[in-house]
């Protein structure tokens, strides 16, 4: 099938839908991709980029259309201008770029903002074809849960503007099942959702992979790992508050891998309370090497803030963190939790409970490596029961043909 995939964001930057293009790709299938300019999370264009612009117009035999957005900057402002920026001029450019160009659906994946499906519905409407829309992330109700926008005249436009762009769906793809409820607030009656969650991709094993320079040894250490994006929804005040009171735990080591809004106030706060022995941040990394510093990790930390919105999300990290076989503690409550605690992986404690995140982590450091190496093995087993990469591209496959036929008959 020819698949042109809606995405603003893309290789160079680490996102799922990199993986999901390169499968489909291997797998026969003609794929292009929609795409902006290169600045996440930094909120500037990569400088790789801007020198050689060609070297990214292909990606493991995808080819790559660029729309010019403005970079998303630092500021709240400059974050909803590249929004807008990417839903006009990706409208514009695509309209433009594929006007000779025939493709059999259009697949759109949005983690975050909602305004990636407004290039789809104007693409959708001249060429006729059916929409699959992946939602990653729900609005508007995430953006006041992470505190963007508290004006509730606001979050009433964007609630409009999610349900245009999801009545000009054909289907609709929720990653997480408590998703779904909340999508047909706003979806056609007649509209499909369907529960469709992450998959894990194969690098995350840590099954012969070596050590890494970058992690600083800590000799018979605990190293408690938190890999990701460096955000609001992440909930650091938490993670910080219980950093300071296993303070005097010298034989616990913090380790954040990755990069977000929030990496110079996370830096600022661990110099102001003097957590610089406990703490250790290392920067971002490209994903394929995440299996070679989950390696380091005694335990993986996932985290969220205390929201209802937010805990109806089945964060992206839960995956690769149960393929890495390594304990997990999650602070968190609802989906993500329950993730854990039914598949025996790891730890759980209440979202924003930093006293019951230091207790979790002190007993999981005191127990005994084959108690901590079943744990990895839980949360292997229920990875490959649940989250089959091989298995979950499939039935996507199967999901975009039908809705061809469909839209054909």
């Amino acid at each position: 099938m020819r698949l042109l995939i809606i995405t603003q964001y893309f290789w160079p930057e680490n996102f799922k839908i990199n993986d999901l293009a390169t499968e489909l790709c291997e797998r026969g299938h003609e794929i292009t991709i929609l795409t902006g300019l290169p600045n996440y999370p930094e909120g500037k264009i990569y400088s790789n980029f801007s020198n050689f612009p060609r070297d990214y117009s292909r990606y493991n035999g995808v080819d790559i259309v660029r729309a010019p957005i403005f970079p998303r900057g630092a500021s709240k402002f400059s974050l909803l201008v590249n929004y807008l920026s990417f839903a006009v001029l990706a409208s514009i450019w695509g309209v433009w770029k594929f006007r000779k160009k025939n493709f059999d659906a259009i697949f759109v994946f949005q983690p975050s903002p909602i305004t990636v499906g407004i290039p789809s519905s104007i693409l959708r409407r001249s060429k006729k074809i059916p929409v699959i829309f992946w939602v990653q992330d729900l609005w508007p109700d995430t953006l006041y849960a992470v505190g963007i926008l508290k004006n509730k005249f606001l979050l009433k436009i964007v609630g409009l503007l999610v349900a245009y762009v999801y009545q000009r769906c054909d289907i609709i793809l929720a990653q997480s099942k408590s998703f779904i409820a909340e999508i047909k607030k706003y979806a056609h009656e007649s509209t499909p959702v369907i529960f469709f969650p992450n998959w894990a991709e194969f690098f995350f094993s840590t099954v012969n992979i070596t050590a890494v320079p970058e992690i600083p040894v800590l000799e018979g250490g605990f190293n408690v790992m938190f890999a990701g994006n460096i955000g609001e929804a992440q909930d650091f005040p938490a993670i910080l508050a219980a950093a300071e009171i296993l303070r005097d735990s010298s034989n616990i080591q913090w380790i954040i891998v990755g990069g977000g809004r929030m990496t110079d106030w996370v830096k600022s706060e661990i110099q102001k309370r003097d957590l610089q022995q406990n703490i250790k941040m290392i920067g971002r990394f490209p994903g394929e090497r995440m299996a070679s510093f989950f390696y380091h990790a005694d335990a993986l930390l996932i985290s969220l803030k205390d929201d209802p919105i937010l805990s109806m999300t089945l964060p992206g990290k839960v995956q690769p963190y149960l393929t890495a076989g390594k304990p997990i503690l999650a602070m968190m409550n609802g989906e993500g939790r329950h993730a854990i605690e039914d598949s025996g992986a790891g730890l759980a404690c209440s979202a924003g409970n930093s006293v019951e995140l230091a207790n979790c982590i002190l007993r999981l450091s005191t127990m005994s490596k084959e108690e901590r190496a079943e744990m990895g093995m839980n949360a292997i087993g229920y990875g490959r029961l649940n989250f089959d990469r091989l298995t979950l591209i499939t039935t996507l496959e199967e999901i975009i043909s039908e809705a061809i036929q469909d839209a054909s008959s």
